[in-house]
């Protein structure tokens, strides 16, 4: 193991990783992410409250306790691309020494929502906001337009393009005095995309819809057994970018889903032998704990000599059981972490060739009853095929997972125990020095 550790190619990632982490647009989508370990916790409590409750008959899907318990899930992980924008718009601007980085996480906000969003008009004549692009599907989006936006106040203040107020005044009125003219100029890009790609699509996208529109495009002809590895890998790498590469295949891939499911359901009510479609293999994208079968990642975590990992992990192992690694994802971070997007990515193939091998081998049979609802690891393998195999297959499924994660969880710990150590003695000889 240490000779793999050691390797040119571990140490060149290494190194790799450590020149990402030192980009200020990077440092800034890091460390946004990690702020964010309190609103993604939250929500996963509750995610798991209204995933429990019916099972138990404690209340039903859609009424009002429902309701009521699935709102802070709703204001928390149904509106985190929101969250990271404002808080990575912060870290950019601060990152560049801004005078007034809240100012300028506000203006992100502000040109995320011109991106994302749009007020629509329900049959009832309610007002609402569309929040189909406020959770992590409009991630990428948010990305973008943090780039964009503060790098345009930027140069407005290096250009001294502002509003200019007597210094008598309070700080914060000069604050939002010189934000006019930086927050009017993004907001006129943003709405002219918008714009244009609405007029252009007949009204049916926005900025945030047709970035994902493009990038599903592709994929409805990719439905063979290589197709479905080379779906896989796309939307987990996908994922490493900040972009919920679920949510792009899932719309693709969902009709051939639900028709395979139905054609077998027709079998097993005649008696016949199930088949097998290749877009089952599309459950390996994240069986073992969420999208990148980070759940043995969790587990290794929970006994690691970095304090911050075994932090990260005793918060994300439960929710990983529900198939929620948000925690994970953010808390490490994964997204823009090379040693860790690496086994990320290469989880899924590895996970989908056992699926196929289970398949054809018939130790496990395709799911042909069609579960949508959030439930612990097995469970809804389970209630979809009514046959116990299944259920502990995805158990199995651990093993190659961990196989693939272990080697570099130790790369990561190793680098992050190393930070700490440092950390820790600059501490000990401040306080020396005091």
């Amino acid at each position: 193991m240490d000779k793999f550790f050691n390797s040119p190619f571990m140490v060149k990632l290494q190194n790799f990783g450590q020149q990402l982490g030192s980009n200020k647009f990077l440092g800034a989508l890091q460390g946004a992410m990690m702020s964010t370990m309190g609103v993604l916790m939250v929500g996963a409590i509750f995610q798991i409250i209204t995933a429990v409750g019916p099972m138990f008959h404690l209340f039903e899907t859609g009424d009002a306790i429902y309701n009521m318990l699935y709102m802070p899930y709703n204001y928390t992980m149904n509106c985190l691309s929101l969250w990271v924008v404002s808080l990575m718009g912060y870290n950019y601007a601060k990152a560049y020494k801004m005078k007034s980085p809240i100012m300028n996480a506000i203006d992100c906000t502000i040109c995320f929502l011109i991106a994302t969003s749009a007020f629509m008009t329900t049959a009832e004549g309610v007002t609402a906001l569309n929040m189909s692009f406020l959770g992590s599907t409009g991630m990428f989006t948010g990305f973008l337009v943090v780039f964009v936006v503060v790098r345009i106040e930027k140069l407005c203040i290096d250009k001294n393009v502002r509003i200019k107020m007597p210094d008598v005044c309070p700080q914060f009125l000069v604050d939002g005095f010189t934000s006019i003219i930086p927050l009017f100029f993004n907001v006129t890009i943003f709405m002219i995309i918008s714009i244009i790609i609405t007029y252009v699509s007949g009204g049916t996208l926005n900025l945030a819809s047709g970035i994902m529109a493009l990038l599903a495009a592709p994929l409805g002809v990719l439905v063979s057994v290589p197709g479905m590895f080379v779906i896989g890998i796309f939307a987990s790498a996908l994922w490493c970018f900040g972009i919920h590469g679920s949510m792009i295949v899932y719309p693709v891939l969902m009709p051939m889903m639900m028709q395979a499911a139905a054609e077998n359901a027709a079998h097993a009510a005649a008696g016949e032998p199930l088949v097998f479609f290749p877009v089952a293999l599309f459950i390996a994208l994240g069986v073992c704990g969420g999208a990148g079968n980070t759940m043995m990642l969790a587990i290794f975590g929970l006994r690691s000599k970095s304090k911050q990992i075994q932090a990260v992990a005793k918060v994300s192992a439960v929710p990983g059981w529900f198939g929620i690694n948000e925690p994970l994802t953010f808390g490490m971070p994964i997204m823009y972490n090379p040693i860790l997007c690496i086994p990320y990515v290469l989880t899924v193939p590895v996970i989908m060739l056992c699926y196929l091998i289970g398949y054809k081998t018939g130790f496990i049979i395709p799911q042909w009853i069609p579960v949508l609802s959030l439930m612990p690891m097995g469970f809804s393998a389970y209630l979809g095929s009514l046959n116990w195999r299944n259920a502990l297959w995805v158990y199995l499924m651990l093993i190659p997972s961990g196989l693939v994660w272990y080697p570099f969880f130790k790369v990561y710990e190793r680098q992050l125990v190393a930070k700490e150590k440092e950390a820790e003695a600059l501490e000990a000889a401040a306080c020396e020095v005091e």
